[in-house]
């Protein structure tokens, strides 16, 4: 899978992709990652990017002209084009599922108080945002988007299973529950001991456990991501350890 990040700033990446699974999947192939300059789809000497808004207002806004020149320009695209923006529906697990089963991904970065109107709506086929709040700009949104659909992808993870069972992964919305918890070695630290089911070696056991933990980790954390009948439909097994108030 191609990702195109079109941006002001094509410094910023020259970190975020250099680690861990991204890295390694671009080492091996798996993946590409082409950082575009929005300044040279620029025509005047200083580069400009930006302009005032009409009506007044604080801020600069991107123009529409560079950003259009660049989309149209980016050769071999059979994908998609999203906008990175606060003003964006909330990228979830559902929209990353969707994406890595594109060829490319366009990211356009949005800066200043935002992107000319023109652009998401003649322009994008998405406008996205990461969360409720306000970045300096949609740099680190994209790398959040890569990084999220890029994992979903064959062989980036090593272990195909790993991403299925993961927070979010049945659907990201209403319905969903985050993964259950987790424990490694020692069995006891600081007088905390692993639940017991898990050491039992009883997989169906350890299998009700994990659901019911879930759901109740899900409960506690994110009750917006349930539907509110998961919970107390589910039998509740032995050993499971109260949620915290």
């Amino acid at each position: 899978m191609i990702f195109h990040v079109l941006t002001i700033f094509p410094e910023f990446f020259q970190g975020p992709f250099e680690h861990g699974v991204i890295k390694r999947a671009r080492d091996t192939g798996g993946i590409e990652i082409r950082i575009h300059n929005l300044r040279d789809w620029t025509s005047d000497r200083h580069k400009t990017v930006d302009d005032r808004p009409f009506g007044g207002g604080e801020g600069m806004l991107l123009k529409p002209e560079p950003l259009f020149l660049a989309v149209e320009s980016i050769s071999g695209r059979s994908g998609k084009t999203v906008l990175l923006s606060a003003q964006g529906r909330l990228f979830d697990q559902k929209a990353a599922n969707a994406y890595s089963r594109l060829a490319d991904l366009l990211l356009i970065c949005g800066r200043y108080e935002g992107v000319d109107e023109r652009v998401a709506e003649h322009l994008a086929d998405d406008e996205l945002s990461i969360g409720n709040y306000v970045l300096s700009g949609g740099e680190l949104a994209a790398a959040v988007v890569i990084d999220a659909v890029a994992r979903l992808l064959p062989g980036v993870l090593g272990n195909e299973s790993s991403a299925v069972f993961e927070s979010f992964q049945d659907g990201g919305h209403a319905g969903a529950v985050l993964d259950c918890p987790q424990y490694t070695r020692p069995a006891e630290f600081r007088g905390w001991k692993v639940p017991e089911v898990l050491l039992s070696g009883n997989h169906e056991e350890i299998r009700r456990w994990r659901q019911r933990a879930a759901l109740e980790k899900t409960a506690r954390l994110r009750p917006d991501l349930m539907a509110t009948d998961l919970l107390a439909t589910e039998p509740r097994p032995h050993d499971l350890t109260e949620p915290r108030p």
